[in-house]
């Protein structure tokens, strides 16, 4: 019963593992990319997958809908650009390799963004993780300072509680505050909140101090990454040094040891059942041999072969015996007595 239950427990694990490191069909960037106005930034999008028809690029300004850039048929490499983009935004593309590449030149604030790299496959669409571009530029508008405290190393399951202040000037637009997260091989993740501001100073200029909280239930391995809180205002965004999530102890290395000795002990149980079946399966079929009378006993002892030559080495001698008178008398009704004896001869 016991082997039974690691073995499940085994294929369970086993299945997680599967599940976790199973990879999407598209390569992207992700996560958060800053760059200058002006300059020419190139995102990277890579599909090869030959069930794939067409790839497309969408971008996603901040509280807006996505829109399409471009959409090309995977084994060509001519694509259709959107009119609004098509002066600055253009596709590298590869149709031996699958590259899809994005090509901005002199970016501008408006441009700040995510950018989805899609594929259309058997009439279902799928969006890589996305990747955000933060446009900065050297003479800001926006004068805000936002500041992250740092986060301690919180245990699987555990509540992160992520914290930020902006101390900023009041401007005629509404500011929109947002948090990012940012980690290896993981989406950029926005997510707007809405910030509790106050005014620390009635002398000109007004400061102004706004508070942001943002709360993770239950965290796991998923969840870490670098979270960042940003604030923007006329287009341009200010992000904080962002708070970092670490899970203490890596669950993936602990499901992977745990793996590795349920299927040792899987491979040792194995091979120990197969040992006793086998050993069970000659004991089995030497008793039949015996109960059925095809094999003889002595040879099953080890000194069968000296009493095959001790029976060769065998004498007999019949003694006579003197009768008296009255003996004689009964002679025709005593049967004759004989005495054998057994010599045994040894070699030397």
């Amino acid at each position: 019963m016991i082997p039974i239950c690691l073995l499940l427990v085994f294929l369970n694990h086993l299945c997680q593992v599967i599940a976790v490191h199973k990879s999407s069909a598209i390569t992207q960037d992700n996560g958060v990319k800053t760059a200058q106005v002006g300059e020419h930034v190139i995102l990277q999008c890579i599909c090869q997958e030959e069930s794939v028809t067409f790839i497309f690029w969408y971008q996603q300004t901040l509280g807006g809908k996505p829109q399409l850039i471009s959409s090309r048929m995977k084994h060509q490499t001519e694509s259709e650009m959107n009119p609004d983009f098509k002066e600055r935004f253009q596709v590298l593309a590869k149709s031996g390799d699958g590259t899809n590449n994005l090509s901005i030149t002199n970016i501008n604030l408006l441009d700040s963004a995510t950018y989805y790299c899609g594929i259309l496959e058997f009439n279902a669409i799928e969006f890589g993780q996305g990747v955000f571009l933060h446009v900065k530029t050297s003479f800001s508008n926006i004068q805000a300072v936002v500041h992250q405290p740092p986060l301690e190393p919180l245990r699987s399951g555990d509540t992160a509680n992520l914290s930020c202040t902006v101390y900023t000037e009041p401007y005629a637009r509404v500011q929109s505050f947002y948090w990012f997260r940012h980690g290896v091989s993981q989406p950029a993740v926005m997510y707007p909140r809405e910030g509790q501001c106050v005014n620390i100073s009635m002398e000109e200029p007004v400061k102004k101090r706004c508070n942001l909280y943002f709360s993770i239930e239950s965290v796991n391995s998923s969840n870490t990454g670098i979270y960042y809180c940003a604030v923007a205002s006329y287009g341009e965004i200010v992000f904080g040094n962002g708070t970092e999530i670490k899970i203490a102890g890596n669950s993936t290395e602990v499901s992977l040891l745990l793996v590795y000795f349920l299927s040792t002990t899987l491979a040792v149980f194995i091979i120990v059942l197969l040992v006793l079946v086998f050993v069970v399966h000659k004991l089995k079929k030497n008793l039949c041999s015996v109960c059925k009378g095809t094999v003889s006993h002595l040879t099953f002892s080890p000194a069968s072969d000296n009493v095959s030559q001790d029976a060769a080495n065998l004498h007999y001698a019949a003694l006579s015996l003197k009768k008296n008178s009255e003996q004689h008398r009964q002679e025709d009704n005593v049967e004759s007595v004989c005495v054998y004896s057994r010599v045994k001869s040894r070699k030397v």
